[in-house]
């Protein structure tokens, strides 16, 4: 006959795998990350490798791979030195451009704020016409305009805009109803 099992000895064991059971899922979730990072830097480093070819079918030549680029800030008073690296940087049509190559879901999207301001940033720190933002996965490139300050404040802002247009409206409505009389 089997002795009663002594209720400590049975949380303890529980205890045991519990812990054992947390530390399994935490290597097992670790190692996930890991391999998915593995995946998308070797899909984006086969991306990369793949644009000078894409680039090229399109009419630009490759006129350096992951340059090297420099500005400075000046912070409160002193100057912060910034450097960065560019994919490429390519020409066609004598205009100079800066080309980002981007792969997977959302990094290619300018819906994307860091890909917007990495753009941005190139444009400011090379002495480029332009920048091109390459989908290496959708082997698409688009130039980006940025506008320039005097655009900016010209720019209507959208609330103007729909007052405007609540006008127009408003005056279509009272000219037509004039009509009708």
């Amino acid at each position: 006959m089997n002795a009663p099992l002594n209720p400590l000895i049975a949380l303890l064991f529980a205890g045991l795998f519990a812990a054992l059971a947390l530390y399994v899922s935490a290597v097992l979730r670790k190692a996930l990350r890991a391999r998915k990072l593995r995946r998308r830097f070797i899909r984006a480093a086969n991306t990369e490798a793949q644009a000078p070819a894409l680039l090229r079918e399109r009419g630009y030549a490759v006129l350096g791979a992951q340059v090297r680029g420099d500005y400075c800030l000046t912070v409160d008073g002193r100057p912060f030195p910034v450097e960065l690296r560019a994919d490429y940087v390519v020409s066609r049509d004598n205009k100079r451009y800066v080309a980002e190559v981007k792969s997977g879901k959302l990094a290619p999207r300018l819906a994307t704020a860091a890909t917007r301001r990495q753009l941005l940033e190139y444009l400011m720190a090379f002495e480029v016409d332009g920048v091109l933002l390459v989908d290496g996965e959708a082997r698409q490139i688009h130039e980006v305009e940025f506008p320039n300050r005097n655009q900016l404040a010209n720019a209507s802002p959208k609330g103007e805009r729909i007052a405007l247009m609540a006008a127009i409206l408003f005056a279509v409505a009272v000219a037509y109803l004039a009509f009708l009389r």
